[in-house]
């Protein structure tokens, strides 16, 4: 039996787990598990691998991202860069990390790209971030950081005006701000400003339509929430896994 499995804590709202489960069913995939291990500290990864001598991967959520990348044996091009993984593949006695949110990312927001979205936003400064970054800079797309309190790679919530605003028509959301249960929360950014030129993305998917989405939405935007992505990362981990 092959084992795989998602690792983070906690895990009681795990989209992973039915997802491939319902892959599995679908597909006629025998023989194949996939099981999630809430771990409350990283350090129970070797544990966690010595009683499971039967993995093939696992998938990585919050909170160990990055602190899981001392564990591993070596990184795809892209984790290196991007300094977070959230696959591990099992491989000929080597751990191997890659960042299947880029990936998943990518192939969902370059259909909605239009030649206007030529500045971004990311909101959060995260591991979430960094993966997007990462899409950013491989589109060609530049991107101003945003986050609580100014730095010097980051500008404040209070500092975005109007001349920032309409020229960054792309705005990414990688803070957990809205996320269920805190569904009446949003980033602070000024949503009188938004137009129909603007693309919203939030990397939440649970609710569907988030309050910065739907403040996006309300003023004209295109809105996309992270389901998609989620599926596409978890489609691009099956892939890496199985060659």
């Amino acid at each position: 039996m092959k084992v795989y499995g998602l690792i983070g804590y906690p895990l009681s709202h795990s989209f992973s787990k039915g997802f491939f489960a319902e892959k599995f069913a679908r597909e006629g995939i025998k023989e194949c598990i996939y099981e999630s291990f809430p771990i409350p500290a990283i350090d129970e990864l070797s544990t966690l691998m010595a009683q499971q001598p039967q993995l093939q991967g696992l998938n990585v959520t919050i909170p160990y991202k990055e602190v899981v990348i001392p564990y591993l044996d070596e990184l795809s091009p892209a984790a290196a860069q991007i300094k977070a993984v959230n696959c591990i593949h099992f491989k000929d006695g080597r751990r191997i990390g890659y960042n299947t949110d880029a990936i998943g990312f990518k192939r969902s927001l370059e259909p909605l790209l239009t030649p206007h979205h030529n500045k971004a936003l990311v909101l959060g400064t995260g591991g979430a971030a960094k993966a997007v970054q990462f899409v950013l800079e491989s589109l060609h797309i530049p991107y101003q950081l945003v986050s609580r309190q100014a730095s010097d790679s980051t500008i404040s919530y209070e500092q975005l005006d109007a001349p920032t605003m309409a020229s960054h028509t792309l705005i990414i959301n990688t803070t957990p701000l809205g996320m269920y249960p805190n569904v009446d929360a949003a980033p602070a950014i000024p949503y009188d400003l938004l137009t129909e030129r603007h693309l919203l993305y939030d990397l939440i998917y649970n609710p569907v339509v988030t309050t910065f989405l739907q403040k996006g939405a309300d003023k004209g935007a295109t809105i996309k929430n992270g389901h998609e992505m989620l599926i596409l990362q978890a489609e691009a981990s099956w892939e890496i896994w199985n060659g």
